[in-house]
């Protein structure tokens, strides 16, 4: 509790929407078959879902899974209850988590970064008769995307932090 707490500006909801937008886009690159690339729109969900749980929540997550369904040509609702259930965890944890620094948020945002790969590969095992299991290695996405969390939360509430006019003789 030695670092200063900054009373932040209101967000932009364009801020949010394009933040959404090049999450949703950054998800679009070809990564081929590498092992853990982050899932990019859980995280910017998970963020803004916890920083802004009035403005985006399970109605935002529930889009932006059909939308990823869209995109991943995957069972229809796979990704939408994913980020659903990920989102109402979010919501629930959002008061505990903005207590602590980023890399200590990011501790509690694993959880459910397991949780929904976990929701996505019930469902993917449930619905498909032949499917089987991807290996261990498919977990590392949830890894990978709770390593990007401090970097997202610097780079999302960077706006967020800037002084509307600055005042050098004001300590806030």
């Amino acid at each position: 509790m030695n670092s200063p707490h900054y009373i932040l500006l209101p967000v932009n909801p364009v801020f949010i929407t394009l933040s959404f937008s090049v999450a949703f886009f950054l998800n679009f690159l070809p990564w081929g078959g590498w092992v853990g690339v982050p899932d990019f729109v859980a995280l910017v969900l998970v963020f803004w879902t916890i920083h802004q749980p009035r403005k985006v929540g399970i109605g935002v997550a529930f889009a932006m899974g059909l939308l990823m369904d869209v995109h991943d040509s995957i069972y229809m609702g796979e990704n939408a209850l994913a980020y659903t259930l990920l989102s109402y965890f979010a919501i629930m944890i959002h008061r505990r988590v903005l207590w602590f620094h980023p890399l200590t948020q990011s501790l509690h945002v694993f959880p459910l970064f397991m949780f929904a790969q976990l929701v996505q590969l019930a469902v993917r095992m449930l619905v498909a008769p032949d499917a089987h299991f991807p290996g261990w290695a498919y977990f590392t996405v949830s890894l990978v995307t709770t390593v990007l969390w401090p970097v997202a939360t610097l780079l999302l509430l960077a706006p967020q932090r800037r002084a509307k006019d600055k005042d050098h003789t004001r300590p806030i």
